[in-house]
């Protein structure tokens, strides 16, 4: 006996990687609706070898469904993750609406799986951030031995993390570069994003970091340790999909880099790549489509007493995003709702 799944925002990136991921990962599906807006009404998607076309979300009754992974903004989920959870389905919401609720699990599942069971007070999960869900999946092992105090990240996050529109920006200002009588100008972004930098993701906050950067500090404290310190830069980079992390970590015990190295190796989600050699290490164009978090750059900072460099890479719309979902799904099913 499966289960019966509804997916929320199916023509978007993620929605479109969610049905892949259940396909890959053969979710038990008894029966999978493909949720849209009205504008998107019609539109095919796949799921597996099969083709699905959309349904009206507005109309769409929820009730004796298990399950919905919602991938649509938090105006919409406003209005619809609340519709849904009163069904009685359970919603995985990727928006970041539901993130900061102390009535909702925020989960991870190689870090805090038994959150998903606070998912009853609303019948919702939410999701983490992408930049926040790959760098736990690197701490808690790490954490579980040595006890972080601090952690200095910085994010080099790819522009699929702003939606398709981001990424045409990307490809025509890239090709506006090499034919000027293009004159492509910047619509999503500030500044150019094309063989650029911009070390701003999100609205500005009164203390000067980006909301983004609050979103790292805020969901690594709820989800891994209220008594972490964490202090972010992001920066958005001329990259299509895949995020990277350069973070800085310091500890309450002594960590060995080669013992950091081998806990990484064994801890779930995690690939280790990490030769001192040329190409020794993961890009983000190496992580696409992959669902491991990688790992690279592990070496001891002679800075402080107990410090640990690393560098973490992820394909952004899978474990950021996709992914998690479908994991924290699973959870769900193994935990709580035993079908399949």
């Amino acid at each position: 006996m499966g289960y019966r799944i509804a997916v929320v925002g199916a023509t978007g990136n993620v929605g479109r990687e969610m049905l892949n991921i259940l396909a890959e990962r053969q979710f038990p599906v008894d029966e999978i609706a493909a949720l849209a807006s009205r504008r998107s009404l019609g539109t095919e998607v796949s799921f597996g070898d099969r083709t699905l076309k959309t349904k009206d979300l507005d109309t769409f009754d929820f009730t004796g469904w298990d399950i919905a992974l919602f991938a649509i903004g938090s105006d919409a989920t406003k209005i619809y993750a609340p519709k849904a959870a009163k069904a009685g389905c359970i919603v995985i919401d990727n928006s970041s609406l539901y993130r900061y609720d102390p009535d909702v699990p925020l989960v991870v599942p190689e870090v805090n799986p038994e959150a998903v069971l606070g998912y009853a007070k609303k019948n919702i999960i939410a999701n983490p951030n992408c930049s926040t869900a790959q760098m736990v999946v690197a701490l808690k092992p790490l954490h579980d031995r040595a006890r972080i105090k601090r952690v200095v990240v910085s994010t080099y996050q790819s522009v699929s993390g702003s939606g398709k529109e981001a990424m045409d920006e990307l490809w025509n200002q890239t090709k506006a570069v090499y034919n000027p009588t293009d004159n492509y100008q910047a619509k999503v972004y500030p500044k150019q994003i094309a063989f650029n930098v911009i070390p701003h993701i999100d609205v500005f906050l009164e203390d000067g970091q980006t909301k983004e950067e609050w979103k790292m500090v805020a969901e690594t404290k709820k989800i891994l340790d209220p008594k972490i310190k964490l202090t972010a830069t992001c920066v958005r980079v001329p990259v299509f999909v895949g995020h990277s992390e350069a973070i800085n970590i310091e500890f309450e015990d002594h960590l060995d880099e080669a013992e950091a190295r081998d806990i990484l190796r064994e801890a779930p989600g995690i690939m280790v790549i990490d030769k001192r050699e040329d190409g020794g290490y993961v890009t983000p164009i190496e992580c696409v489509g992959d669902y491991a978090t990688f790992i690279s750059r592990i070496r001891q900072d002679p800075t402080i007493d107990n410090g640990i460099n690393l560098w973490c890479v992820s394909d952004n719309l899978r474990k950021g995003a996709a992914l998690n979902a479908v994991q924290i799904a699973e959870t769900l099913g193994q935990r709580v709702l035993k079908k399949g």
